[in-house]
């Protein structure tokens, strides 16, 4: 057997932390094959309402998670796996995780979560913030406001606005609302750097989520002064984030004897560096280039793609050198809502006879809609909707907005809404990728990956509206995929991820092709949704305040 031969044999492992469930799947090192995967659903998913145990109750727009529950990703998911995978344990070389983000939690010095400390589980912020918490809007507005006010440099490169959704936000409304729990928190980690701290016995940063998710540059964090100026209490916020920072698809550790009981492998075995469900998707993708976005379609979706050059695109989430791929310059935008609108109006708005009727048929109520909504031509509905039932994450960065939906009559029938919602979330994505290319960065290629992909109909509606073709990734396993090319790299059987990448991952070009009627009748529908967009957006982009008033009002109604 080849020298070659011998360093691509063996297993890997991918680990997709998610919003509802972890997901391990088992690859091939040679040739990117999936063998084997298993899916484990959190006992707590998604804690909004109250915290377990306690029943203490959590004010508007909080989104929680429990620790305990990706442990037992790795207590389940990983073992049954390998055993689907029917491949001996022993031949893994490698394990690789990835998690939703910004997903952030306060721990001990030790890595404890605070929500774990006796006496502490009745208390909200010492619980772990999922992505979607966006009750830290005021604190992101502190955040911005004072960047603007001392000119920060590194704002420009968030699009102009730290969201809600990221490190610095949650932080102060930690200090702001409960400065015992922020006094407590030694650490202040992201869970993409948490689970491998449980894998490995020690702390590592990955350099993915400290760029993206808190405001980590090359010039390292915001300063002392800018901390100081948000709250004085915040002025040392810095020592609970600070930790040289990993590469991706460097070498985290090594797996301890405690996480090989957990999952079943082999106790040594390589940990590579933690990392963002939605960036190492691009290495599953093979689409670790220039120009090439990869749309991640879920309950939300990200937008990410590496460029070789240094721009300021209006409403990004971030652009980090290295931050998808060494060398390039990566850039991520993104919708809150997707996949949750759609899944929100079938469990809101839908009449008892259509679910009658799927299931007298077994389909299920999504896939009846579908049905329904694809028979029609473009703009036979009348609406126009606002994808902003979780807020606008890019390009307006504000999580205070809520969504509307227009042209509505006595007439309108559920697969009218359902189909315009589908097309809004089109809409935000074509916002998206006009915002990058009128700032110089041309998006070359766009491919999609993640849960929509086997909603066919909503693909083709993509393609229609965004006026070009959509590749596919060649993975249902995009995230875990991803995950196991980075521990491949890690355990040293290929020398970098694009390397890895170009073997494990795969994509199929031009999919769905637009049709040029159809984009037609969208380019009129996208024109009334940019009218909406632009009026709704809020004072500060010179629009319309009703939806924050609505908000307020809400607000002050349930509190």
């Amino acid at each position: 057997m080849s020298d070659d031969v011998n360093a691509h044999s063996g297993y890997v492992i991918g680990v997709d932390f998610g919003t509802l469930s972890g997901r391990a799947v088992v690859v091939r090192v040679a040739d990117g094959a999936e063998l084997g995967t298993a899916v484990h659903e959190y006992e707590h998913g998604v804690i909004e309402d109250r915290l377990p145990g306690s029943g203490v109750k959590l004010g508007p727009s909080w989104a929680l998670q429990s620790p305990e529950d990706w442990r037992a990703v790795l207590r389940n998911a990983v073992p049954k796996a390998v055993a689907a995978a029917g491949v001996p344990a022993a031949e893994v070389i490698g394990i690789g995780t990835d998690f939703t983000a910004c997903t952030v939690l306060p721990a001990l010095a030790d890595g404890t979560p605070l929500c774990e400390v006796d006496g502490h589980a009745d208390r909200p912020h010492a619980w772990p913030k999922l992505w979607k918490h966006h009750a830290a809007q005021p604190q992101a507005d502190r955040v911005n406001a004072v960047a603007e006010e001392l000119g920060e440099a590194w704002l420009p490169l968030y699009g102009g606005k730290i969201s809600s959704e990221w490190e610095f936000a949650k932080a102060l409304q930690v200090l702001q609302e409960d400065p015992d729990m922020y006094a407590r928190a030694d650490r202040w980690i992201e869970a993409a750097d948490w689970i491998i701290w449980q894998l490995t016995g020690s702390e590592s940063r990955n350099l993915c989520t400290a760029g993206y998710k808190g405001i980590h540059t090359e010039a390292g964090y915001p300063s002392r002064e800018y901390l100081t100026a948000l709250d004085p209490g915040f002025a040392d916020f810095l020592a609970k984030l600070e930790h040289p920072l990993s590469p991706l698809g460097g070498l985290a550790g090594q797996l301890t004897a405690e996480a090989a009981a957990w999952t079943g492998l082999p106790e040594g075995i390589a940990v590579a560096v933690g990392n963002v469900d939605a960036h190492v998707t691009a290495a599953a993708a093979n689409a670790v280039h220039t120009g090439q976005m990869v749309a991640i379609m879920g309950t939300s979706t990200c937008h990410i793609m590496p460029a070789d050059q240094l721009a300021e695109v209006p409403g990004m989430c971030g652009v980090v050198r290295d931050g998808i791929v060494d060398g390039l310059w990566g850039y991520e935008a993104g919708q809150s809502g997707v996949g949750d609108i759609f899944g929100w109006f079938v469990d809101t708005s839908v009449p008892a006879a259509y679910e009658a009727e799927a299931d007298r048929r077994g389909i299920s109520v999504h896939d009846y809609l579908v049905e329904l909504a694809e028979k029609q031509q473009v703009g036979q509905h009348g609406l126009v909707a606002l994808d902003w039932h979780n807020g606008n994450r890019s390009v307006l960065v504000d999580h205070d907005l809520s969504a509307v939906v227009v042209g509505q009559t006595l007439a309108t029938r559920p697969e009218d809404t359902y189909r315009a919602l589908i097309e809004a979330t089109a809409f935000g994505t074509r916002r998206i990728v006009e915002a990058f290319e009128t700032s110089g960065v041309a998006v070359e290629e766009f491919i999609a990956a993640g849960g929509l992909l086997k909603n066919r109909f909503l693909m083709q509606v993509y393609a229609d509206v965004l006026r070009r073709p959509l590749s596919v990734i060649g993975s249902e396993q995009g995230p875990a995929l991803g995950s196991a090319i980075h521990a491949a790299v890690a355990a040293g059987a290929y020398a970098d991820v694009p390397a890895a990448a170009a073997v494990m991952g795969r994509r199929t070009e031009a999919v769905y092709v637009p049709d040029d009627a159809r984009a037609d009748g969208y380019d009129r529908l996208y024109a009334e949704y940019r009218e909406l967009h632009d009026h709704f957006a809020g004072v500060a982009h010179g629009g319309s305040g009703v939806l924050h008033r609505l908000r307020a009002i809400r607000n002050e109604a349930v509190r």
